[in-house]
């Protein structure tokens, strides 16, 4: 039997779970949202739950936050690094996306970005976790940050890394505490 692994769609999946605050949509909804399908939602919350970065479906797969916090901070850039290549259209990532664009000062060097036909921004192509994670970020600003601040750490310097690390970890304990309220005992969602 072999062991099962994560999968680059997984991170997506987690990190979509997060932008929600723990609160799991219905499986297609999130494969709307992700440009993925909800079979595919599927497999990634079971591998999730495998790899105990999201709790069991019976508990709305929420985010298990002391495991999502390592994992995204210490291990997405061993298991899926960073690769860049040529000059083309995109969209920001990394330093040079929100939020991490307002404390770093942009070089000479061409910026990191995510190939995509519709953007807007010339830059080194820096290759999303996820092929749909571009058109998926631009539908979702929280989403869309969080996944910049993990490619930060996934190639960023020294400086680049400690800032998306304070960031990423202050967003991910926001998020699952600020979860919105459970409907009064009753009442029907």
């Amino acid at each position: 039997m072999t062991q099962p692994s994560l999968r680059p769609q997984d991170v997506l999946v987690l990190v979509k779970l997060l932008s929600y605050r723990g609160r799991r949509p219905p499986m297609a909804q999130m494969g709307l949202e992700l440009s993925i399908s909800s079979s595919e939602v599927h497999a990634a919350l079971k591998r999730l739950a495998l790899s105990r970065l999201v709790s069991s479906d019976a508990d709305e797969n929420r985010p298990l936050l002391a495991a999502v916090e390592e994992f995204l901070v210490h291990g997405v850039k061993y298991a899926f690094p960073a690769r860049r290549g040529e000059v083309t259209r995109g969209i920001p990532t990394s330093y040079a996306a929100p939020p991490l664009n307002k404390e770093i000062e942009p070089g000479s060097e061409l910026p990191p970005v995510w190939p995509f036909p519709e953007g807007q921004h010339r830059g080194v192509s820096f290759e999303p976790l996820y092929k749909t994670a571009p058109a998926a970020a631009l539908r979702d600003p929280i989403f869309y940050e969080m996944l910049a601040l993990i490619d930060a750490l996934r190639e960023g310097r020294a400086r680049e890394r400690k800032l998306a690390e304070k960031e990423l970890i202050e967003r991910i304990r926001r998020q699952l505490h600020e979860r919105p309220e459970s409907p009064p005992a009753g009442s029907r969602r």
